[in-house]
């Protein structure tokens, strides 16, 4: 390896306890701290971004976070599928992955996005929780269970 390609090299540095997310979709890490909640008032931890980071799966690229001392819940989780259905989900404590899973994507929808047709009746103020059925993972696209309306856009819809 030449020094050119040595420079050229980007390192994330390990974290003691914390998650993290890898193989995100390209382009997509700022949608999933987006999902997180995190913005530059409420940062209390380190997090490192790294996107457009090349894959060694040889899939091209990816973008990866690591978020230390803090770990997601079921339905960050859950989230983090719709828009990065590759993704994997690394927990570390002292230095050592603790627990390490892929995301992924149940045929049906419940609860996690709003519908982008505002007659539908799920955004009319009804006690009704938006359902999609999952028509694609790759890319991601959604469709209503009562206004058959396409969502494609996910990440802009997500509750």
């Amino acid at each position: 390896m030449t020094d050119a390609v040595k420079i050229a090299e980007t390192k994330i540095p390990p974290i003691r306890n914390g998650t993290v997310i890898d193989h995100i979709a390209n382009g997509q890490s700022l949608n999933v701290l987006k999902i997180l909640g995190v913005n530059e008032g409420n940062i209390d931890s380190v997090i490192s971004i790294g996107m457009h980071v090349r894959s060694s799966k040889g899939s091209g690229w990816k973008d990866i976070i690591k978020i230390e001392d803090r770990e997601l819940d079921p339905k960050e989780v859950d989230k983090i599928g719709l828009i990065a259905p590759d993704a994997t989900i690394a927990i570390i404590r002292d230095y050592y992955i603790a627990e390490k899973f892929k995301v992924h994507m149940d045929d049906s929808v419940l609860g996690l996005a709003r519908c982008s047709n505002p007659n539908c009746i799920t955004n009319r103020g009804e006690p009704v929780t938006p359902e999609f059925r999952v028509e694609s993972r790759a890319p991601p696209r959604l469709r209503c269970v009562y206004c058959d309306r396409t969502l494609a856009n996910v990440s802009d819809n997500l509750l």
